[in-house]
């Protein structure tokens, strides 16, 4: 099943809403192009109520809590198909890579996080996963670390048992080079030829300059090249494959719907990497893995990791999701029932219907980051 279809009505019927200010990151994070900074990208956390007594839990933005809670709360009852198809075609003037349309894909996902708690089961089961586990590799190494810095962190992974790590490029902008294969040739001698290393250029580059880098990585054997250069320059990126480059090209968490991975396979990227938090409708996740096992091409999947790991139970072993250290860890610290991480897996709750992460509201506001709470009713 790569298409979620459900008859069950819902009627939205209170809504609480946590926001948080702004939360500082234990070590600030930059990549490539300058993502990210101090602070974690959470800025809420948002209880969303039916008529049945089920309550959603899920982490959004203000921009949801303006745009979309006032389309929820209006008292109307309809099935899951019908409010995601409404909600869904509503936003289309606005595009489908658009802020608005992922807030119609985190609506998909409450509406799912409540179904499942209305079966007694965790999402995961719900959705009809078959194992209690996914698997992972682990990815950090931020630009702002020095080479010592870099080299720990990899090798922390490593020994917690991931067998593919990845870190950044595309130092000073993409204009240094010559640090990022320093860098690459320092963590392949201190992690040895038997762990997987990737590399993340984040859009850093253009199609010449992107090609010069894998040309000149190659002695380090790199597993794959993520994201050489601009999420949308399709036919760069088949240029690139023209042009003689050997590391597999994987590229996707800047998309938001199916069809645009379609375009990828067709130019001959490598991997798709489709991100939880960012899809416009979630059962695309599965449409996007299908299109892989189809064309022998690999699949993984990224976003925060304490909820993306339900839906990598729905892959199989050798279908990944990233554990993306530097934002997920200290996230983690502020939630509660977090999937358990050993061995290069991530394995997850099963006692607790529905979706069973919860961001841990005692602690946030004992450390003085819950600024206020908003009850919104239908």
């Amino acid at each position: 099943m790569d298409t979620f279809d459900y008859e069950d009505k819902i009627q939205f019927t209170k809504a609480i809403f946590y926001n948080f200010r702004s939360i500082p990151l234990p070590k600030p994070f930059q990549d490539g192009t300058g993502g990210f900074g101090q602070f974690i990208p959470e800025q809420g956390y948002l209880e969303l109520s039916d008529q049945e007594g089920m309550t959603a839990h899920y982490t959004v933005s203000r921009s949801f809590v303006n745009e979309m809670l006032p389309k929820l709360l209006n008292g109307e009852c309809k099935s899951y198909n019908q409010w995601r198809d409404d909600l869904y075609w509503k936003i289309r003037n606005a595009g489908f890579q658009s802020g608005q349309a992922v807030n119609v894909g985190t609506v998909d996902l409450l509406m799912l996080d409540i179904l499942a708690q209305r079966e007694g089961k965790p999402i995961h089961r719900f959705l009809g996963a078959e194992k209690d586990w996914a698997s992972a590799y682990k990815g950090g190494g931020s630009i702002l670390l020095s080479d010592e810095e870099l080299v720990e962190e990899m090798c922390r992974y490593v020994s917690e048992g991931f067998t593919t790590v990845k870190f950044k490029v595309g130092s000073d902008k993409g204009r240094n080079m010559e640090r990022d294969l320093q860098r690459i040739e320092k963590v392949r001698k201190a992690i040895g030829p038997n762990i997987g290393l990737a590399v993340d250029a984040n859009q850093r580059w253009n199609v010449e300059d992107a090609v010069k880098f894998a040309k000149l990585a190659e002695p380090y054997d790199l597993e794959w090249f993520e994201e050489p250069i601009h999420s949308s320059d399709f036919n760069g990126l088949r240029q690139m494959k023209e042009m003689g480059v050997k590391q597999k090209l994987s590229a996707g968490e800047s998309m938001r719907i199916s069809y645009m991975y379609e375009i990828y396979l067709e130019k001959g990227v490598d991997i798709l990497q489709p991100s939880l938090g960012r899809m416009t409708r979630i059962d695309d996740l599965l449409k996007i893995r299908n299109l892989c096992r189809k064309q022998g091409r690999e699949f993984q999947s990224g976003g925060r990791t304490a909820y993306n790991a339900y839906f990598g139970c729905l892959y199989d072993e050798n279908e990944r999701i990233e554990f993306h250290a530097p934002i997920s860890e200290p996230v983690h610290e502020l939630m509660l029932n977090v999937p358990e991480i050993r061995d290069g897996k991530c394995f997850v709750r099963t006692d607790i219907p529905g979706i069973p992460v919860r961001m841990d509201l005692a602690k946030l506001e004992a450390l003085g980051y819950l600024e206020s709470k908003t009850i919104y009713q239908a």
